[in-house]
């Protein structure tokens, strides 16, 4: 038996994450357009590719080995960005998930910097260490992207290490080379704190989010 992710909806007060589906397609399409410098190191599908990209996440969903999300903004009701569970490691059983990863995050401009992501990642890690039981979650982005660093290390992640030559470079330009990945993760001992620090930053964005007239 292999372990098969399956996310299900999960909802705060600023984003809902949905499992992704076709219908995401012409707001992520939107999205994907704002502002492509904002996206540094990482690979951001092009309007007209979003639903090929949708394909593609589905074929790895597929696999058992990734959940992809799209993420709503409830403020708009449009998705903004997408993310995903995926890596599902099972070290001391196939039946229990150990370890997981949070990746093939992406968010458009409008949404950065909104708590959109510092909530995001709350509700995957909540759901990772309080449903799933998990050891750990780690994240990895390219060692160049200091914008990807900071939003990581400011979601209550430690930085573990750069690991070299790691995976598949998505910078513009560089097909075909490999990038350097810094490594980041927490841990179920690490939990509570980093829950605490979070719905902190969470609350503060909510403060002064615009409210309906």
């Amino acid at each position: 038996m292999t372990y098969i992710l399956q996310g299900p909806v999960l909802e705060g007060g600023l984003v809902r994450l949905e499992p992704l589906e076709h219908r995401h397609t012409d707001d992520l399409a939107v999205a994907a357009e704002e502002n492509r410098g904002t996206y540094d190191f990482t690979w951001v599908p092009r309007a007209g590719e979003v639903g090929g990209y949708i394909d593609a996440q589905l074929a790895r969903a597929a696999t058992g080995r990734l959940a992809p999300y799209a993420q709503v903004s409830l403020a708009t009701g449009r998705a903004v960005g997408a993310t995903a569970f995926w890596d599902p490691r099972c070290w001391l059983g196939e039946d229990r998930l150990d370890a997981v990863e949070i990746g093939f995050t992406w968010l458009a401009r409008s949404a950065q910097g909104t708590g959109v992501n510092a909530e995001a990642k709350y509700l995957l890690f909540r759901h990772a260490f309080e449903v799933w039981g998990v050891s750990r979650v780690d994240l990895k982005t390219d060692a160049r992207n200091e914008r990807s660093r900071a939003a990581i290390a400011a979601a209550g992640a430690r930085f573990e290490g750069v690991l070299r030559n790691w995976s598949r470079s998505w910078a513009p330009g560089e097909d075909g080379r490999l990038r350097d990945s810094a490594i980041f993760s927490v841990t179920a001992a690490e939990w509570p704190g980093c829950r605490e620090r979070l719905a902190e930053r969470i609350a503060g964005y909510d403060a002064v989010r615009p409210r309906p007239v």
